[in-house]
């Protein structure tokens, strides 16, 4: 019962019911969509969605924000697609992949944990410096003729329809959900983004808590790099543009603040899904998928200002609180009784 009541109360249940509810309108809208390979298209559609907002989440969670992280995974698919391009082995591949998005989360971390630059003008920042490399790394153009093995292992089913790449993106959100909520290090994360100042004083790291969460997030956004150039089969120049704000968008909508200290990964993965469905549910409703981003804009705005209307209610409910335990018992009953003899 106990675990029953925690889960109506969870964040991330409303991200669920969300999901569920927008595949059935649009199921009733064109019942042709409720079928196994459309469901898991949607799915299969948001595995790149689930790591960057799984990344992003780690950043959100100590109150700081990475607007990097599509241009980390558009230069992690431009290094990776063409050194798979000039017959480089894929796990040599990988890896330096996932060195670079290491490094570009190092360096954001150091930026804002040590050097204490506003997180969002400082990402912003990089995010131009990895645009530029871009450009001069491949002059403008596209990155083709991949090796066939790579781009067709995207299509590999695990369950069901289900892809190897986006069941073992699950597999993975679960382990660090249990990281982050079962282990002691695990949850400084949080700690960190309630209150910094009083993690220090309780001896968590935090500028190293805050280094360690840029670096995952950097990690991820490689990671999802990586799986973006064997799904799509090439590199364009402008690769990951606007993926940043889809996994902010997925982050909130899946319960976490954007102040900091509340939510989990889990509520990034679904927001992930409903972000990444929105064009393929568009055509499925008669709609042109052009509307992508200005829906995406939308539910943006929609769920900050929302999640700002509940943070002001908790402080102002907290404020209250205080106010009444300042005052004594004895001194409530004699307000009260004066209260009435009046």
């Amino acid at each position: 019962m106990k675990a029953l009541k925690k889960l109506l109360h969870a964040r991330e249940l409303s991200s669920v019911l969300f999901l569920i509810a927008l595949f059935l309108v649009v199921g009733l809208i064109n019942p042709s969509f409720l079928n196994s390979s459309n469901v898991s298209a949607c799915f299969n559609t948001s595995v790149v969605y689930t790591l960057v907002a799984v990344g992003m989440a780690f950043t959100l969670f100590i109150g700081e924000i990475d607007v990097s992280v599509g241009a980390n995974l558009g230069i992690v698919a431009t290094v990776v697609g063409s050194m798979l391009r000039d017959g480089a082995p894929v796990p040599t591949a990988i890896l330096v992949g996932i060195l670079i998005g290491a490094a570009v989360g190092l360096i954001n971390g150091w930026g804002v944990a040590i050097m204490h630059a506003p997180s969002l003008i400082y990402t912003l920042g990089v995010c131009g410096i990895l645009r530029g490399l871009m450009y001069l790394y491949t002059n403008g153009a596209w990155v083709e003729n991949l090796p066939k093995d790579f781009k067709d292992f995207s299509a590999v089913t695990a369950v069901g329809d289900l892809t190897v790449y986006y069941c073992a993106a699950v597999v993975l959100t679960i382990v660090i959900w249990i990281l982050t909520t079962k282990t002691r290090h695990g949850r400084y994360f949080i700690a960190v983004g309630d209150n910094a100042n009083g993690a220090q004083l309780v001896g968590i790291p935090a500028t190293r808590v805050k280094v360690i969460a840029y670096v995952i997030c950097g990690v991820l956004s490689a990671v999802a790099g990586i799986i973006f150039t064997s799904r799509i089969g090439f590199v364009t120049a402008d690769s990951g543009d606007g993926y940043e704000m889809k996994a902010i968008a997925a982050c909130v909508l899946g319960g976490i603040s954007l102040v900091g200290g509340v939510g989990s990964v889990i509520g990034a993965a679904v927001g992930a899904v409903i972000m990444a469905s929105i064009s393929y549910l568009l055509v499925f409703m008669g709609f042109s998928s052009n509307y992508d981003n200005a829906i995406t804009g939308i539910i943006l705005i929609v769920i900050v200002v929302v999640d700002a209307l509940i943070q002001h209610r908790s402080v102002v409910k907290n404020y209250h609180a205080r106010l009444l335990a300042r005052v004594s018992p004895d001194q409530a009953v004699a307000g009260a009784t004066e209260k009435g003899v009046e």
